[in-house]
């Protein structure tokens, strides 16, 4: 059982802070990697840190289990907190998320979604994101504004 479930069992769905890792993953020709969640909607791949873990091997972490990919040579984009970042979820949890968001054009390995939580892996162009989730736009929004040296 993983540290959030195992909290989840002792207080319910009360208010949990959370913290976790997102990656902007960048090709050649500056696409970004996005995951189609079951949900149905698109996002950056990552997750929730677990206890041992630097935000750096959450990042690395999950973006193996999501995409079967190795990354490396992170680069810290921000770090992403605030009211904008409390969420009530559809189960009734509610959650404040503090996220590290990196970028890498550094990646490895055959792109194959894990079926647990990806329906699909697809690169795109900056220009023509398909609907995102408010907070990975904020987050991909961020990062083409900030004068980041990897666009």
């Amino acid at each position: 059982m993983n540290y959030v479930s195992s909290i989840r069992e002792k207080i319910g769905h009360d208010l949990l802070i959370l913290t976790g890792a997102n990656v902007i993953i960048l090709d050649d020709n500056n696409r970004v990697l996005l995951q189609k969640r079951k949900s149905g909607s698109w996002g950056l791949l990552g997750g929730l840190l677990e206890i041992g873990e630097t935000l750096e091997d959450t990042a690395i972490r999950e973006v193996y289990e999501e995409s079967n990919l190795k990354i490396s040579d992170l680069h810290l984009v921000n770090v992403f907190s605030g009211p904008k970042y409390h969420f009530k979820l559809d189960n009734a949890d509610e959650i404040y998320v503090i996220t590290s968001v990196y970028y890498t054009r550094e990646f490895k390995g055959e792109l194959i979604a894990d079926n647990n939580e990806s329906l699909e892996l697809q690169f795109f162009k900056m220009h023509e994101l398909p609907d995102l989730e408010e907070e990975y736009r904020d987050y991909i929004d961020y990062f083409i504004n900030s004068e980041q040296p990897a666009i």
